[in-house]
């Protein structure tokens, strides 16, 4: 796992400008921000029984804000300082770095892409079904995701799992929509020009 996660990874880090990267200081803040952002917001977890600890994502704003490459690659970072930090354990880097940050990324940013493709672009169609839906989504996905490796590995039986861990995901799936959904809007109204995926003449003029 560690091998397909820090691959995706880096195919990520080699399809980025970096001269047009370095070359902007607020792009440098905007994109550390918002992995710094994501670090107490994953250091909140909720669990009954280890290695099946909840905690809000997040993941979607970022996909937005930042688009695939850099998001992947600024929510990988996050997910390094946790761990570093004592909050999640080395021995569980590669799952969690490919069910917890590669995958639910990619997949938030194909939901993105796909409202972007086959909706009617309209500031409201971004917020809340790029934004507030893609979130449900995308925690929707990950537990899934995570919930059938954990039962494949033999860590837990499926009813500790449904019990202790799918059962708590109707209560995550309000919030996480409802966070990045605020997000998103606040961001959209106040600085547009941080958010990579949106522009006013796409989802605002002539609508």
């Amino acid at each position: 796992m560690i091998i397909l996660g820090v691959l995706v990874v880096l195919i990520a880090a080699w399809n980025v400008d970096w001269r047009d990267w370095l070359a902007d200081t607020t792009r440098h803040h905007l994109s550390f921000g918002a992995a710094i952002a994501l670090v107490p917001l994953w250091m909140l977890q909720a669990g009954v029984k280890e290695g099946l600890e909840v905690h809000f994502l997040g993941l979607t704003t970022l996909a937005l804000m930042l688009g695939w490459r850099m998001g992947l690659l600024m929510s990988s970072l996050s997910l390094l300082l946790i761990t570093f930090f004592g909050f999640e354990s080395w021995s569980t880097f590669d799952v969690n770095l490919l069910l917890g940050v590669v995958i639910p990324f990619s997949f938030s940013y194909l939901v993105f892409l796909l409202t972007y493709s086959y909706l009617y672009r309209h500031l409201f169609v971004y917020i809340f079904v790029a934004g507030f839906l893609n979130a449900a989504l995308t925690i929707s996905m990950k537990t899934l995701i995570f919930s059938g490796f954990m039962v494949w590995s033999d860590q837990y039986n499926w009813q500790t799992v449904l019990d202790n861990y799918l059962s708590v995901l109707p209560l995550l799936l309000f919030p996480e929509a409802l966070l990045n959904g605020m997000a998103i809007t606040v961001l959209v109204v106040f600085k547009p020009h941080w958010m990579r995926t949106y522009l006013d003449r796409d989802y605002l003029i002539n609508k």
